[in-house]
């Protein structure tokens, strides 16, 4: 049921005399009429992705129609507007958890906006960059204030030294490649984000075209994000300081066998990177 405000009942002298006062119109609706809230459950973006987002089987990988998207992008540009209309002042209040989730489903869906700029004349985000500025650097709306770019959302914003400290966010930004994490079928909310951010984790490392051990060579080969971004899993986040806690941590998904899971928990291998597969993400 849609929830009405009643204005107050005015006799036509005073609505006269109101007319005449000082006190604009919009002043008074104001006061009748409380004015809407940030939608914490980023409602039109969950709307999307639910739509839109292709889960590959094993629910490990994700791809994105950003045909469909695109045929009807004035939904996404609306939910970015709500996302731009967001002040400092409102943010600095929220909760630890509404801001990182706020963040996270921006800077993913900010990077669809990306690509449907020159989508399907495309392949990869990276053709949307030039020898002297990469599309992550790129700063293209406006967030919190101030023009923004995807990498001062995710590096100035997210991975800013002592505000959240929480390497998952790597398994929940999504740069529209391949190789990266699976963009998730619903929007990030506050309510539910470490349970998400843990899943998208696990989901990322039990996907084998990502992660994959090697028992008869020894080697665990695994995502180059882990290459990039080692320093954030070695910050003691939820008692892991390495990347050798965070695999034995999760040597179930990342094990086939309880040979192989036993190898991982003891650090019975050797590490390796695979390449990173920057190709688009398109589900058509």
């Amino acid at each position: 049921m849609t929830r009405t405000t009643a204005l107050p009942m005015l006799s036509r002298r005073q609505f006269t005399a109101f007319l005449t006062a000082p006190v604009a119109l919009s002043t008074w609706l104001a006061h009748a009429q409380p004015a809407a809230g940030f939608d914490h459950r980023h409602t039109a973006w969950d709307a999307l992705l639910r739509q839109h987002v292709v889960t590959a089987a094993g629910g490990h990988a994700s791809g994105l129609r950003y045909r469909a998207v695109q045929a009807g992008r004035e939904r996404l540009q609306a939910y970015l507007a709500t996302l731009s209309a967001v002040a400092p002042s409102d943010y600095d209040r929220w909760s630890r958890a509404e801001q990182l989730a706020f963040l996270i489903n921006a800077y993913n869906a900010f990077t669809v906006e990306l690509i449907l700029t020159r989508y399907p004349d495309l392949k990869s985000i990276k053709d949307l960059g030039s020898l002297l500025r990469s599309p992550w650097k790129r700063p293209f709306f406006q967030l919190l204030g101030r023009q923004q770019s995807l990498n001062d959302v995710e590096h100035g914003l997210i991975r800013a030294p002592g505000v959240f400290d929480d390497p998952r966010i790597h398994f929940a930004v999504v740069c529209a490649s391949i190789a990266c994490p699976m963009l998730r079928d619903e929007a990030y909310v506050a309510e539910r984000l470490d349970a998400q951010l843990d899943d998208g984790l696990r989901r990322f490392l039990a996907d084998r075209t990502r992660n994959r051990f090697d028992a008869a060579a020894g080697t665990l080969r695994v995502s180059k994000i882990f290459d990039w971004y080692r320093s954030d899993f070695e910050k003691g986040h939820k008692a892991i300081g390495s990347l050798q806690d965070l695999f034995a941590r999760h040597a179930d998904v990342l094990g086939s066998t309880p040979q192989e899971q036993a190898d991982l928990k003891a650090g019975r291998y050797r590490l390796a990177h695979l390449e990173y597969d920057w190709a688009l993400n398109d589900a058509r």
